[in-house]
């Protein structure tokens, strides 16, 4: 494999460029963190943008951040941080399921990730602002702005989110960065079982008290992060009487429930950071990982069908609709999959990803949910017209031969 490592924006184009010229596959690398990601293919070339990192332009007064595609995450959130500022989306790490180092803002947008906060801030793609990029004909581009109403017409960046590269090589990202809580809490219902917690958290997603994270961990998980037994996890965060005053009022909502306990501001940040990087899961690091997003209130009942097949433990986030759930590597010749995607179907739809399991069965599994006609039609098109010869990505979203 040829390694391709510019150094400028304009040296990233000429390597698109000379690859489109010889229709050549080409993988795109920030950081690597999140290169077991996908489906497992070899490249004829690969492109390394390490070298554009650095954060190019930071207005805190105007809450813009633009910074160079293999800025690393934490370099950014220290940034922001001593601003009193912050990534509202709260961008997950994958270091504890893959043993890799930090993720890059570039990588972050292209997965389109969001951590717990997603139920109140949204994903990546709704805090991006514009992208400088290169098609797959080795054309430089550019989308949105610096300011949030600069959109007319079809947003661009936001419709690269979550296209893992397949697209456009993006070189710079401009965010909307957002004020930092002064403080958090966390009330904590404790020994619910998994229908009855996510009725909880529902209740308390409907109320009025600006929940910003809303989890429920069964016992297994929960005793990995100090509780004694399952754990339905709700954060509050804001100025220091506005969290005293919505604890008191959401305790008082949950009453049915069981009796409350609040978790502090230290505790908060270690818990949640925990369940956004699905820290219980993680080891041991052979277990088979899927993320299953589905309708809040039909996540335990995902989760009860595969336990009825497969050993199999489960974690709750998005307040029901995000399931995470490890099994065993044996577990069948196609990880699961068709018994999980058929669960889904079954309790109402959504989309199950292939988040950890070995090459080989990456290699034969659909690691993404398989479009249906319709929408698989028109990502086709757009590829097309995006990357005319193929050679983006190629076999990252599918495998190929």
């Amino acid at each position: 494999m040829s390694i391709l490592t510019p150094t400028t924006p304009e040296e990233a184009a000429f390597s698109v460029r000379e690859a489109a010229a010889a229709r050549a596959p080409l993988s795109i690398v920030g950081l690597g963190s999140k290169s077991a990601l996908g489906a497992p293919w070899n490249a004829a070339r690969r492109l390394d943008l390490s070298k554009l990192a650095g954060v190019t332009f930071y207005e805190p007064e105007e809450l813009v951040l633009c910074a160079q595609a293999a800025t690393p995450i934490e370099t950014i959130e220290t940034l922001l941080a001593a601003n009193g500022q912050e990534l509202a989306f709260e961008p997950m790490s994958f270091s504890a399921l893959f043993g890799a180092g930090a993720g890059s803002i570039g990588g972050c947008l292209m997965a389109n990730l969001s951590g717990p906060r997603r139920v109140k801030a949204g994903a990546a793609r709704d805090h991006v602002l514009g992208v400088k990029a290169i098609n797959g004909r080795g054309e430089a581009f550019k989308a949105g702005g610096t300011v949030v109403k600069n959109v007319t017409g079809y947003d661009l960046s936001r419709g690269l989110a979550g296209s893992f590269g397949t697209l456009a090589v993006v070189t710079e990202l401009n965010f909307k960065v957002l004020p930092r809580a002064e403080t958090a809490a966390t009330l904590a219902l404790h020994g619910l079982a998994p229908k009855l917690a996510v009725a909880a958290l529902c209740a308390a997603m409907g109320s009025p008290a600006d929940v910003s994270g809303a989890a429920h961990l069964p016992p297994f998980a929960a005793k990995s992060l100090g509780f004694a037994a399952s754990a339905t996890l709700l954060r509050l965060e804001g100025f220091s009487p506005s969290v005293d005053e919505r604890f008191d009022r959401l305790r008082a909502t949950l009453g049915e429930f069981g009796a409350a306990e609040r978790l502090g501001a230290e505790a908060t940040q270690t818990i949640w950071r925990a369940i956004r990087d699905v820290v219980p899961l993680a080891a041991p690091s052979e277990k088979i990982i899927w993320k299953i997003s589905v309708a809040p209130t039909a996540g335990p009942g995902v989760a009860a069908t595969i336990g009825r097949a497969f050993p199999a433990e489960a974690m709750f986030d998005w307040s029901g609709g995000l399931v995470w759930v490890a099994l065993d590597p044996d577990v069948s010749p196609d990880a699961g999959a068709e018994l999980i995607r058929g669960a889904v179907v079954v309790h109402g739809g959504g989309h199950a990803t292939l988040i950890r399991a070995p090459s080989e069965l990456r290699a034969a599994t659909p690691v993404f949910q398989p479009q249906p006609p319709a929408l698989k039609a028109l990502s086709e098109r757009l590829k097309a017209q995006f990357d005319p010869y193929g050679i983006l990505e190629r076999g990252r979203m599918q495998a190929q031969v």
